[in-house]
Parts: structure tokens; sequence; C-alpha cells
């Protein structure tokens, strides 16, 4: 993927706090309606009881300590454990009850995006990128996390708290307080001009970070190609320069925030300051007590403490409206391909295909197949045979509906295609295609893919008819033998033979078999022939092959050039024709 393009996905961050996105996130927290409540709870009641505490320190100053009253002054410090210990009570409960409701929240978003995956057509795939899908259920979803654990509730907080000391603080000294308060502007200001560079500085943290993501997903799937073709010098020096972008962004994102942080600090001192001088004249003249100035020093520093937090609450809440941003773009992405409300068939019975004028393309301009029709009967044995790009592989994904024709039908026992319960469909129609993709785990597992209707001795005997048993039995634990990610223990060959089990075991009404064999060595491949009869017999068949050994048995093979079909019969019909396929026959069988 181009790093322009990675830009354009990336770029458009939209507002750093979108109403409309925040209503939405708020509709996840309706099942934990009650956490929520007694959160908050635990939230205000911490917060009115921890601005108490520098009213409790004044109080004492100016009724027990200048009195001299060691009674009074014992009551009032039992009194202040007594908050710090009812603070501590309200923060933990608080802090457990949303962390649980964050983790909960969390669970359920990632569900919802695996089951929304899992309805995606196969062109939703061919657009979206492994890694910015990854990067949806896992980074994403993290700092929606970060949102609703440390964003929203810590605000919320931080309102009840500057609140509750704007309030005693004019309770207290309405012209102290405006002294003090009189500092705003400039809070402001700095406030206002970090909010804009921050928001730079993150949107290329995010941009130079999702091209680290893209680059490393890319170069270690094809670690293997980078290494063969002696690049990885090369992507070496191009993943330097896109680190380094990354470091160069978020570099400026530290210097802002380095800037802003001392900047507060500063402000802090300047309202205490300003306390202090005002405050000690309005003392000095007797309109105000030591243990109210002092209590208006506390204050006023923990006035500022959630000001100067604002930094990470600014970058927390931005991430969090990025990532929703994107959370629900693809939430919002319906499938192009599903079934219909009334399926007008639930399964294959018969088996019989017909293609009737169909015209594909996956780019308007760039015709694969044009005006394609053929039938095959139940229990008929077809291949398709043509030069790479002819559209081959494209009847296979247009059978199974993994793409919808632009012009034409298809039909299964009559019925459109488009008619079918896709889940019906696609059950009914067994697939071995040239790049077997086998998952962790054992290899019964990998036969079986969780069909509970397919027993252990069915497995054991769908392996012995295609000769794949030879193999298993000398792995360790045989059919329990963990194979690694995507088969990596295996040979090609043996990731195709486990391929053939696997569809003879699901017992399939059509049976298409892409390139199936052409990384089986020869020996290998006269060993499963007989194998491949047991497995086609009495199932409609659609072969593609390259090596015309293994279709020489069909029962009839058409020829596709150019996206259309130019000749049609037996092998031998087509040899006397003297065709493409009496080309391709020479070009294979030269000696």
């Amino acid at each position: 993927m181009s790093a322009m393009t990675i830009e354009t996905q990336e770029e458009v961050l939209g507002k750093a706090y979108d109403v409309r996105l925040m209503r939405r996130l708020l509709g996840y927290l309706k099942p934990y309606r009650r956490s929520v409540f007694w959160a908050i709870v635990c939230l205000v009641a911490g917060s009115g009881v921890s601005v108490i505490q520098p009213y409790l320190t004044g109080f004492a100053i100016d009724r027990y300590i200048q009195n001299k009253d060691v009674s009074g002054l014992n009551w009032i410090a039992a009194l202040y454990i007594l908050t710090l210990i009812l603070v501590l009570a309200f923060g933990f409960l608080q802090a457990w009850l949303i962390n649980v409701m964050g983790q909960k929240i969390m669970y359920d978003l990632r569900m919802q995006i695996v089951r929304h995956l899992q309805t995606m057509d196969v062109a939703f795939f061919d657009k979206n990128p492994v890694g910015r899908l990854m990067t949806r259920v896992t980074s994403d979803i993290d700092a929606l996390n970060e949102l609703f654990t440390s964003g929203v509730i810590s605000v919320f907080e931080d309102i009840c708290k500057l609140t509750g000391i704007m309030v005693v603080l004019f309770a207290l000294n309405y012209k102290l307080a405006l002294v003090m308060f009189s500092i705003l502007p400039l809070l402001v200001l700095a406030t206002l001009i970090f909010k804009i560079k921050v928001r730079d500085s993150f949107r290329k943290v995010r941009t130079a970070l999702a091209r680290i993501n893209a680059f490393l997903q890319e170069n270690i799937t094809g670690s293997a190609v980078v290494q063969i073709f002696g690049q990885k010098k090369k992507q070496y020096l191009r993943f330097t320069r896109i680190n380094k972008e990354h470091l160069d962004a978020n570099l400026l994102s530290i210097f802002y925030h380095a800037l802003f942080l001392p900047l507060l600090q500063f402000i802090s001192a300047l309202a205490i300051g300003l306390i202090v001088w005002y405050g000690g004249l309005q003392q000095l003249s007797g309109a105000l007590t030591i243990g109210t100035l002092v209590a208006f020093i506390q204050y006023s520093e923990r006035f500022f403490r959630p000001i100067s937090d604002l930094s990470e609450k600014y970058t927390i809440l931005q991430s969090a409206m990025a990532s929703s941003e994107r959370i629900f773009k693809l939430l919002d992405t319906r499938p192009a391909i599903v079934s219909p409300e009334k399926p007008a068939a639930y399964s294959i019975n018969k088996g019989r295909i017909e293609f009737k004028n169909v015209h594909f393309s996956y780019n308007p301009d760039e015709p694969v197949l044009r005006d394609v029709s053929f039938k095959v009967e139940p229990g008929e044995r077809v291949a398709v045979v043509g030069s790479t790009g002819a559209g081959k592989s494209t009847i296979i994904s247009l059978l199974s509906r993994f793409y919808d024709v632009r012009q034409g039908e298809i039909l299964v026992d009559d019925v459109n295609v488009s008619d079918f319960d896709l889940q019906g469909l696609r059950k009914s129609i067994g697939v071995v295609l040239q790049d077997i993709f086998l998952f962790s785990g054992g290899v019964s597992e990998n036969i079986r893919l969780g069909n509970p209707e397919i027993t252990d001795a069915r497995i054991e005997q769908a392996a012995e008819t295609v000769h794949a048993a030879h193999f298993i039995r000398k792995l360790d634990r045989r059919y329990a033998t963990e194979i690694g990610e995507r088969g990596s223990s295996l040979s090609v060959g043996q990731k195709q033979l486990l391929a053939f089990a696997r569809a003879l075991a699901h017992d399939p009404k059509i049976l298409v078999l892409d390139e199936a064999t052409s990384s089986i060595d020869t020996e290998t491949e006269l060993l499963i022939q007989d194998a491949l009869e047991k497995l086609l017999k009495g199932r409609t068949s659609i072969i593609i092959a390259h090596r015309l050994s293994t279709i020489q048995n069909a029962d009839r093979i058409i020829v596709l050039h150019r996206g259309r079909i130019k000749e049609t019969g037996t092998h031998q019909e087509l040899l006397q024709l003297k065709g493409i396929y009496w080309k391709l026959y020479q070009l294979q069988y030269q000696e």
C-alpha cells in the first residue's frame, strides 16, 4: 500500500469532539446503566469529600491552632483522616466499576466488529488490507477503552471538583476569588493554542503509525520473497524512513506537551502569587483570616491540577473520536452480497449448473468474462482451461457468489444463485484451491472445520481415500498434531492432500478443483487419481487446471480465451480441432 493511500485513509480525523459520535458511543453504556449510576455516585461523593479537606485545614488554623485548642485540633485531624479514607474508598469503587464496565464494553465492541466482518463480501476484503482491519479490532478498540475508563469519567470528575472549588472559593471570599480567576483568560489562550498544535501533531502521529502497521504487515507476510530477492537492505532503509517520520511526529507532540505543562505550572504559580499578595493585604487589614488564606492556596493548587491533566485527556479524546469514526465507518459498511429475505432455496439438491450470457468485471473498464454461457448437468465432470487471466477462477467466485454478475445470470438447480440462502449455497459447494489455507490447530480440526456432524471415523476415512493418511501417520500425534500457522509445518503437497480430505469429509453436491493438483509431484498425482475418481463420482464437478493430464478424462472441456468461450468438447475432439486447446497441449507435451 502506498504512503499516499494510507495518509488519505487516516488523515480525516473529524472533530476533536463530535456530538454524534459521542452519543453513539454512550449507547454502549446502556447494558451497564447500574454500574454507571453507582460509579457516578462514588465520583460525586468522592469529589465532594475531597473539596472539604482544604476547608478543614483553614478551619483548624482559625478556630483551634490560633486558640491553642488541642482537643479541637485532634477532632479536626480525626475528621480529616476520615475524609482521606472516604476518598480512598469511593475512588476504589469508582475505578473498579468503571474499568470492569470498560472491559465489558470492549468485549461487546470486538464481538460486534468480528461478527460484522464475517458478513462482509470478498470484494470488501479486496479493498481493505488485513493490517487496517486488525487495527480496528485492537488499537482502535483500546483507544475507546481509554475514553470510557480515563476520559469521560475523569472529565466529569474534574468538572465536579472544579465546580465545587469555585462555589467554596466565592463563599469564602468573593473578592479574593475574582483576583485568583483573573488569570483565566491567559489559561484559556494557552489551552486553545495547545489544542490546535496537539491536533496537528496527533494527526501526523496517527498517519505515521498507520504507515508502520501497513509496512510491517506486508513485509512480515512476504518475508520469504524479500529474502529470496535480496531486498532486506532496501526494505530496511524504507522502514527507516517510515520509522523516522513516526519519531519526528512523536517528538513534535512531546515538544508541545513539554511546553504546555510548565506553562500551566507558571499560571498556577502566578495565581498563588496573586492570592498571597491580595490575600496578605486583606489579612493585614483584618478582612481575611490566616486559615482562609491557607485554604485559598490549597484550593488553587487543586483547581489547576485537573487542568494540568488536560493534555493527556485531550489526547485520549482526540484518539477516541478518530478511532470511533473509523470503527463506526466499518460497522456502517453494509455487505454488498447478502441472502434474500425469503430465499427460493436453502441448499443444492441435484447440482445442475447453468451460466447464461454472463458478463463480469472487477473494474468497470476491464471485462473479465464476456457473454459466457454453458451448462453442467448433475454428476457431469467439466474442465475449464485457458491462459492466465482468461477468467477461469472468476467462474468459481461467481458460482459461490463471492461476487455478483454484472449482466446475465447463474442458475443452480434452475434457481438463480442470488435467490439462494447464502450459507446453504456455499455449504453445498466444495472448493479445493491451489493456495490452500490451513488454520493453526490440529489436523482433524482443519478437516472438520467446526462441523459437528463430521466424526473422527469420517475424517480418517476421507484421509485414507485421498492418501493423506500416509503422511499423517508419521506425525507425532497423528490427527491431533498441531500444524502451525497456515500449515507451516507441512509441505505444499501435504496441504493439498489435506484439502482433498476436507472436501471429501464435507461431502458437497458440487465440487470445484481450482488448480488443485498443480503443486503435487508426479508420484503423488498418480496416487490420488483413483481418489479423485471416488471424490468426483456422483458429484457435479468443475475442474480448473493448467496441467492437462488431470482433465483428459473430463466429460467436457471448456476453453476460455480473453473472457470468452472459444472451444468446447472432449479431449480428443479438441485435439482434432487443432485450435487453442491443441496449442496448449503441444506446449506441455512437445517431447
